[in-house]
């Protein structure tokens, strides 16, 4: 269960770092860029997926 943790975690962290950046306005090519909505969404997502990873590391087997 721990290595799966970890993996969603770590999804969750890029996806939402993709987001911010993509709502932000670096990252082009998508409906998403520029959208401001998705700079608000993206680290909220990616914040959880930190939170996640910490939880999961110090889980015990």
């Amino acid at each position: 269960m721990k290595p799966l943790l970890l993996i969603l975690g770590g999804l969750l962290a890029v996806v939402g770092a993709v987001w911010t950046f993509q709502g932000l306005g670096y990252l082009e090519g998508s409906s998403m860029t520029g959208v401001d909505t998705w700079a608000k969404i993206g680290p909220i997502v990616a914040g959880l997926g930190v939170a996640l990873v910490i939880v999961a590391a110090r889980r015990r087997n």
